[in-house]
């Protein structure tokens, strides 16, 4: 009887894992959107119910992408009750979050949010109390997590030592401009917000320098956070910075976060300098490598068949959710990193609008 019983229980676990996870969306202003509703040939999800009080604009993404209006609500607490979801992806915007996360979490429902994970640390905070106390697993999906050219970098930094100690880190992200490179009026609405997104260039793309920064040191705190932010073009973005450069000081080593919405391209790309040689990561795959061993730079071409990295976001988060991943403290994706990210954006907004370096 005893061996009857621990089969079923296994086969009901393993029942379970394979059944692909509800999932809801909360939210579609967020140009992001169509990654996942755009996603194809997956089995690990299924969308089970949409919340977004604009009518217009979901009605306008069902007829692209071809999925069920009766998918709609207009009340996301009645979404949740009626669909229940076993996951929620927020496409809102950053202030949104914190509502998501406090209609989920209670219920018992895992979050991912797009980046930053908040505002501030007053939303932060609340968000990572409410994750706790219910048990619920809450990501921050960055472009840049997916990357296999960041998962050689911090395998280099930190399993073989490529480059020694770290000393110096520049991280440039950012392009021509929201509104130049063809943003929906919806994501413009409140992408240029500085409550609803807490800034502008800063709040946007510096997140990518802070997240990547706290996961190559394994989550070390800052010294201080020095910024300067810039409003090249004040007739587009009259309520927000267009340009930041942020200044992150640890111990032994400093990061440069260079983030713009001023560029002539699209860019992210991170240099890493240390004691013995350097990593330059040009795009998501094209790396450059030099140490005090390879008398030549070398150039390398980084897929996830060669470095183990998930591509897509929603199946890392379908897998974290089904156990098949265990996220690492600091990982880029984690709560842990991400709660630092909003301190050092919040350390380097009220540097921008005080002219001083502040202490962390």
């Amino acid at each position: 009887m005893l061996i009857l019983i621990l089969i079923t229980v296994t086969l009901k676990a393993q029942i379970r894992e394979q059944k692909p996870i509800r999932l809801a969306i909360a939210g579609m202003t967020h140009d992001h959107i169509g990654f996942i509703l755009g996603r194809k040939n997956k089995t690990d999800l299924n969308i089970v119910g949409i919340y977004e009080p604009d009518r217009a604009l979901a009605e306008k993404y069902a007829r692209s992408f071809h999925f069920d209006t009766t998918l709609i609500y207009n009340n996301l607490d009645k979404m949740l009750e009626q669909v229940k979801p076993e996951a929620v992806v927020a496409f809102g915007s950053i202030y949104e979050h914190l509502a998501v996360v406090e209609a989920c979490a209670p219920r018992g429902i895992h979050v991912m949010v797009e980046k930053p994970l908040a505002t501030n640390m007053e939303h932060a905070n609340k968000m990572q109390n409410l994750a706790a106390k219910y048990h619920i697993y809450l990501l921050t999906d960055f472009e840049t997590s997916w990357y296999p050219s960041t998962a050689k970098s911090w395998q280099l930094v930190n399993d073989s030592n490529y480059v020694g100690k770290i000393r110096r880190v520049v991280i440039h992200d950012g392009h021509q401009g929201p509104k130049e490179i063809g943003c929906s009026k919806e994501f413009l609405g409140w992408l240029t917000d500085p409550v609803q997104n807490g800034g502008g260039a800063l709040m946007d793309f510096g997140c990518y320098g802070a997240n990547l920064m706290t996961y190559l040191t394994k989550g070390q705190e800052p010294v201080s956070v020095t910024a300067v932010t810039k409003q090249f073009k004040p007739e587009i973005y009259p309520k927000v910075d267009d340009d930041a450069t942020i200044i992150v000081s640890y111990p032994n080593s400093i990061c440069v976060i260079q983030a713009s919405w001023n560029w002539p391209f699209g860019r992210k790309d991170m240099e890493i300098y240390g004691e013995k040689g350097y990593i330059i990561s040009l795009n998501n795959k094209e790396m450059r490598l030099k140490n005090q061993n390879t008398p030549d730079e070398i150039h390398k071409n980084v897929t996830s068949d060669n470095i183990e990295v998930i591509e897509d976001p929603f199946s890392y988060f379908a897998g974290v959710i089904r156990g098949k991943i265990q996220i690492t403290d600091y990982g880029p994706y984690s709560l842990k990193n991400n709660m630092l990210v909003v301190k050092i954006l919040n350390a380097a907004r009220e540097s921008a609008s005080t002219g001083k370096h502040i202490d962390f």
